[in-house]
């Protein structure tokens, strides 16, 4: 609930395109970047190990203020919070773009990621507070299809911007087009973007925030830096403190817990085996996810010498199954329950075996298109299971509870990405070795490891339950919408 009435219904459709323009963006970057890290790597003399940093920096500042985003939109208003998070991913891109060096670009791309964290949850919350319930599944399902659309635009409008050398910017035209589009987004949310703020006044937790980010950070610098440092002592002391540091964290939730705080991990729910499976897949499946994508783009552009244009159409296939399979995920999930994810992950196992075997086939006579089937069946298998995984891990929480659930679920994607990037990449670049006479070696062991993560959240998905609690169907597209955007917002 909020404490704003719902506009009149010409103002709240006016609205919409314009909040879902801003998480157009934040989508968009996710995705544009891997058409752009060849010319990244030629033109800024980006090392392997400053690239992973670039792709998966941004998913990891991303899902490190995902929920304290949420719950700051909740103290400072939807609105102001939604308008601060678009003006500071403009001005986070305008310093991508302006970057003269490796270190100054991943820096301004982790801050890129966490004004996407302020940004991204007044979406949802937003639309939730303006439109009706009888209203709400629409703008909702235009909501999913944004997203895929962020998909399809990231790989071919990338590849266009970067074919097209608009202005003689080359790469930095994907970081620098969201400047005029913010700041259109933060003129027209001046005039059509209501009020709104939640009744709840939830309180911050600032230690948990940087327990866990700092746990995940301990192990994934060293294993991006590591193979280019040759493996000094810091990289070992970070890895070695990374568990303590986690469990530290944990013992603070508890503590928080006990004392009737609100904790960034709401523990407790993880007593629940379907939520913890949940929490694994969503992890599982986006480590894959982003991984397979980082590798695609080396493999055609650095290793088959391909054009970002061409690259961008080669992944044609996969977007459009993907895209596809978005929309129609939710009636599959309705249809077939979990099952659906089970049928998903396994056409992700399929799809990566059949990438491994086509490299073996074709060798150093491989091309873009010749990946396109297994490319387009991983894209079914993705789009089918992601779509109906949170209703699946949240058919046992109580309603009161989905807001932090799902904060959990969304933050466990980002770092799965953020970790897909760092340690497939690594194993990508470690077989590629220093001549890099043939990128087709080092993508069929990447494969083989991501077809096994892949298989495991198959067998993962056996624990989700297979009757979901009895929802009423408001809550029930609202809980599906969370997850296939990737937003952690209680929506109340």
């Amino acid at each position: 609930m909020t404490d704003t009435a719902s506009p009149p219904g010409s103002r709240r459709w006016l609205m919409l395109p314009v909040v879902l323009l801003a998480m157009f963006m934040a989508g968009f970057d996710i995705w544009v970047v891997n058409v752009a890290a060849p010319s990244l790597q030629r033109d800024l003399h980006v090392s392997d190990a400053a690239l992973q940093l670039i792709v998966g920096g941004y998913a990891f500042m991303y899902a490190s203020g995902m929920v304290t985003g949420g719950r700051l939109g909740d103290l400072l208003g939807y609105r102001r919070l939604f308008m601060i998070g678009v003006a500071s991913f403009a001005v986070a891109s305008l310093l991508c773009g302006l970057a003269q060096s490796p270190a100054e670009l991943v820096g301004a791309r982790l801050l890129q990621g966490l004004t996407g964290a302020a940004m991204v949850p007044q979406v949802l919350a937003l639309i939730t507070a303006t439109f009706p319930v009888g209203e709400r599944s629409r703008a909702l399902a235009w909501f999913g299809v944004t997203m895929g659309l962020a998909f399809v635009s990231g790989q071919i409008l990338g590849g266009l911007l970067l074919q097209a050398d608009v202005l003689g910017l080359g790469w930095r035209a994907i970081f620098l087009v969201n400047v005029p589009v913010g700041a259109a987004t933060l003129i027209a949310a001046a005039i059509v973007v209501p009020h709104a703020r939640g009744h709840r006044r939830p309180r911050l937790d600032p230690l948990g925030a940087a327990g866990v980010s700092g746990s995940v950070a301990l192990a994934l610098v060293p294993l991006t830096l590591g193979h280019d440092e040759g493996w000094p002592v810091w990289t070992w002391i970070c890895l070695a403190a990374c568990l303590p540091t986690l469990a530290l964290t944990l013992a603070w939730e508890r503590r928080l817990t006990r004392r009737g705080g609100e904790p960034l991990l709401d523990l407790p729910l993880f007593r629940d085996r379907g939520f913890s499976a949940g929490a694994g897949l969503n992890f599982a499946l986006v480590f894959f996810f982003g991984s397979f994508m980082f590798v695609l783009t080396l493999l055609l552009q650095a290793g088959l010498g391909q054009s970002p244009l061409r690259a961008g159409l080669e992944a044609g296939p996969l977007a459009l199954t993907f895209t596809t399979m978005s929309i129609l995920g939710p009636r599959m999930a309705a249809r077939f329950g979990p099952w659906s994810i089970t049928i998903g992950a396994g056409l992700g196992v399929l799809g990566t075996i059949a990438l491994a075997l086509t490299g073996l086939r074709y060798g150093s006579h491989l091309t873009g298109w010749d990946l396109a089937p297994a490319t387009a069946v991983i894209g079914l298998g993705q789009g089918m299971a992601l779509p109906s995984l949170i209703g699946a891990a949240l058919a046992h929480v109580p309603p009161e509870r989905a807001g932090a659930a799902a904060g959990i679920l969304t933050t466990a994607q980002q770092f799965g990405v953020a970790s897909g990037v760092a340690i497939i990449g690594a194993v990508f670049y470690a077989r590629l070795g220093p001549g890099r006479a043939s990128s087709v070696p080092a993508m069929e062991l990447a494969m083989a490891i991501d077809a096994v993560v892949v298989l495991a959240a198959a067998v993962l998905t056996l624990l989700l339950p297979r009757r979901a609690a009895a929802r009423s169907p408001a809550v029930t597209e609202e809980l599906a919408a969370e997850l296939s955007a990737g937003v952690a917002q209680q929506a109340k």
